[in-house]
């Protein structure tokens, strides 16, 4: 959830480690803080807010001398936003300085042991349990000091330390939280984020869990909590620096949603060669003959994906798939074994449910398969295999790129399964192959006609209670396009499979509702069509997205419709999601909101 920067070098800390969280802050935004040490001792500056607030106090960190220092963006976990509940925490007289992201689970008994032995605090946090541990161990040698300390923490965690008595060093720990360490040249830094270093090096080592790195200006060293010496591998990242800018648009968001055909284009380019997916180093073709179920387990708008990648998967493969809240997974006894497949979906690869549901699924004896877009992540290292998404840094909080190219993924493994199992004919499977191909002009057809959509969110922005509603893989696309709704822009939103509506919810529909019916699935199309008459006859207003060949059609129930050109069934996701992420944006915008952070919500969610 929070976001954790540290530097130590020849430059003053403070600037940087400002610049770094600015590319945080979509980790957390409750407060901000740094801690900087000049030689002489530790100077913490923080406060209640957005990172804004900490720069102008202190002036762009002029007012914060010192080459060494750590950061912080907070998103509220133990004790509500304000300046005392703020990071950096101190322990003792104030000669460590810690910054914390996750949740450490055992603080209480940690904090009533403390306090026996004459500790105050004078926060809510867990966060300052672990400062005042780690200082009330030390004697002298900072690093033996947190080793101890970490051997009796539990939880997910990272840490980044400083101490007055070392003056060129800082220390990072990870367990469950990603961390990576960052390379320059007579400089080294950590970081929550590999974007909030990048326009400053590219060489990065990934922390695994339960390490402890030493970082000074000219070394890194890492270790066990028993102190043992651990070897690392130094990695250089390939992406484009200023794909974590905003290259001149207004918000993150809007630039997301525009770079995805080119995503899509990347995430596909490596999988498709002479007409035929090839998966096999992700998944064995004796795994994919011999599954007799399919698991799929993830959270938020990757649950979204599932979705429609069990309507895809049970169509072309006639395996049968059950899609399971990761928060839900470990909780529900699922039935798994060695003819299982567990397919996890995360975007940051850190999602704590997420990971907590793999391990469930390992140790029930399931094959795990990931789709994530951060290479290095926890939950890419401990799958039992993996397939990266090609979406680049996604800054804003809602997801719309790493959306679409989990989405495409899902496609690819739905026809490479299907080939191997021979249900899938060869016609059938030239036809997606040539729709994957083309997918990306197409989804650049729909975002160049993007003004038709935000004249409809112009027309209908004061609306304070929005449904939707679709049929069969329509429904995983209603429950996506509300969730973008409700998220950025506050408005209450539900989606609905459209056939229940007359099982109640119809009741909550009354004059001036709108209700955006998406009909995508021609065999459905009349079915949808007949509930949209059912509102529209209760005094609702009706937005349809669908297909060319169906507008006209359609137009009969609907006040405005939003139409694009009809692909093979499975890719009609990958389109008609196009709309509905800018509908959600420019009601967002028209709003006043904070598109790019909106409130409540964080990045990636660290913990559970």
């Amino acid at each position: 959830m929070c976001g954790i920067i540290g530097y130590t070098g020849p430059r003053q800390a403070a600037p940087l480690l400002l610049a770094g969280l600015e590319k945080l802050e979509y980790r957390g935004y409750d407060s901000a803080g740094i801690a900087v040490n000049d030689g002489n001792g530790i100077e913490v500056a923080k406060t209640m807010g957005r990172l804004a607030a900490l720069s102008t106090m202190i002036h762009g960190g002029s007012d914060v001398k010192g080459t060494v220092g750590i950061g912080h963006t907070r998103w509220a976990t133990h004790g509500k936003p304000s300046d005392e509940n703020s990071h950096p925490h101190v322990g003792g007289d104030g000669r460590i300085a810690i910054v914390h992201n996750g949740i450490i689970e055992n603080y209480k008994p940690l904090k009533e042991m403390l306090m026996n032995r004459g500790r105050s605090f004078v926060s809510e946090t867990d966060t300052e349990v672990a400062a005042q541990l780690i200082d009330y161990y030390y004697e002298g040698d900072l690093l033996a000091a947190v080793a101890r300390a970490v051997r009796e923490l539990e939880g997910s965690y990272a840490l980044g330390i400083v101490c007055a008595d070392e003056p060129d060093t800082i220390i990072g720990v990870k367990s469950h939280v990603p961390l990576i360490v960052a390379y320059g040249e007579g400089e080294n830094m950590f970081a929550s984020d590999i974007v909030a270093v990048a326009d400053q090096t590219r060489r990065v080592t990934y922390m695994d869990d339960d390490e402890i790195a030493v970082v000074r200006p000219d070394s890194v060293e890492f270790y066990t909590p028993f102190l043992d010496r651990i070897e690392k591998e130094i990695r250089t990242i390939d992406w484009d620096v200023s794909a974590a800018d905003k290259c001149g648009y207004e918000h993150y968001m809007f630039k997301e949603i525009m770079e995805q055909p080119e995503a899509v284009r990347r995430t596909l380019a490596p999988f498709i060669a002479d007409g035929r997916v090839s998966l096999e180093n992700a998944l064995s073709p004796e795994l994919v003959r011999s599954m007799s179920r399919i698991f799929i387990v993830a959270c938020g708008s990757s649950y979204h994906v599932g979705m429609v990648a069990k309507y895809n998967i049970e169509k072309l493969t006639r395996v049968p798939v059950e899609v399971v809240l990761a928060s839900e997974f470990r909780y529900c006894d699922p039935i798994v074994g060695p003819d299982t497949l567990v397919l996890l979906i995360s975007q940051s690869g850190e999602t704590a449910d997420t990971l907590e549901a793999l391990r469930e699924a390992k140790r029930r004896g399931g094959h795990t398969l990931a789709i994530v877009n951060v290479e290095g992540s926890s939950i890419a290292q401990a799958a039992d295999s993996v397939i990266y998404t090609k979406a680049g840094p996604e800054i804003a909080v809602a997801t719309t790129k790493a959306y679409s190219t989990q989405l495409v993924v899902t496609v690819m493994l739905a026809i490479y399964i299907a080939g191997l199992r021979g249900t899938i004919s060869d016609a059938e499977y030239a036809d997606i192959i040539a729709g994957l191909e083309a997918l990306p002009e197409h989804m650049q057809h729909i975002l160049n006609d993007k003004a038709s959509t935000q004249k409809l969110a112009y027309r209908y922005f004061n609306c304070e209670d929005i449904f939707f509603i679709g049929r069969n893989i329509d429904y995983a696309m209603s429950l996506e396009g509300s969730l973008k709704l409700k998220e950025i822009s506050y408005i209450h939103s539900d989606a609905y499979a459209a056939g229940e509506l007359k099982h109640g919810t119809i009741s909550l529909v009354v004059d001036g509702t709108l209700v955006i019916a998406v009909a995508t699935c021609s065999r459905l199309v009349e079915k949808t069509l007949s509930n949209a008459q059912e509102v529209k006859a209760r005094g609702a207003r009706v937005i349809a997205v669908t297909t060319d060949g169906n507008a006209e059609k359609v137009s009969a129930a609907a006040d405005n419709v939003i139409a694009f050109p009809a692909m093979h069934d499975l890719l009609l996701p990958s389109l008609a999601v196009l709309p509905l992420q800018l509908f959600a944006y420019y009601m967002a915008l028209y709003r006043g909101c904070d598109i790019d952070k909106p409130r409540n919500l964080a990045k990636s969610v660290t913990v559970e």
